[in-house]
């Protein structure tokens, strides 16, 4: 099953920003509305809250504070984008708020280039390429880089002890 993901070459494309950026499909788990979101006290100002999505407590981001952008109002087409990665063996779903979902698009190996090296006013370390789709640059993210494995543990526990304390 695994082998088929790394194969294909389906990315989520959103907007943060005016910039546009593309995740591989295998790191997408859902696309959601944007919701109420809870605030968790003491967390990074890059994450949002939780929100409950079926049962569970899905840790929000806000991709625009995460990216350095300056925090906006929601939209219409706010959305949450649901990320399945892997902490030190164990996957962890996270919300990552983006300002619009543009499509699922098809970008061959070839079509790939390095990021810039230069000048680039995002963290270079999760961008892992850069494609050109019908004149314009994609950025092509790798989810699993854009939070730090400390980063991503500061979040679950968070929302760990946000999850104990509602239900005691």
């Amino acid at each position: 099953m695994t082998e088929q993901k790394e194969e294909s070459n389906s990315y989520l494309t959103f907007k943060v920003g005016e910039e546009e950026f593309g995740a591989h499909v295998s790191q997408i788990l859902n696309i959601l509305e944007m919701t109420k979101i809870t605030d968790v006290p003491k967390t990074p100002d890059y994450m949002k809250g939780v929100i409950n999505l079926r049962g569970t407590v899905l840790p929000i981001i806000d991709t625009r504070i995460k990216f350095g952008l300056p925090e906006t109002e929601y939209t219409n087409n706010t959305c949450i984008v649901v990320m399945d990665l892997d902490l030190d063996g164990d996957t962890v779903h996270i919300g990552a708020i983006v300002d619009e979902v543009l499509s699922v698009i098809e970008i061959e190996k070839d079509q790939i280039e390095p990021p810039p090296s230069i000048g680039n006013k995002y963290k270079s370390e999760f961008i892992f390429g850069m494609a050109k789709v019908q004149e314009e640059f994609i950025m092509l993210l790798d989810m699993q880089k854009v939070l730090d494995s400390d980063e991503m543990a500061e979040i679950t526990q968070a929302t760990r002890e946000k999850q104990n304390s509602e239900a005691s």
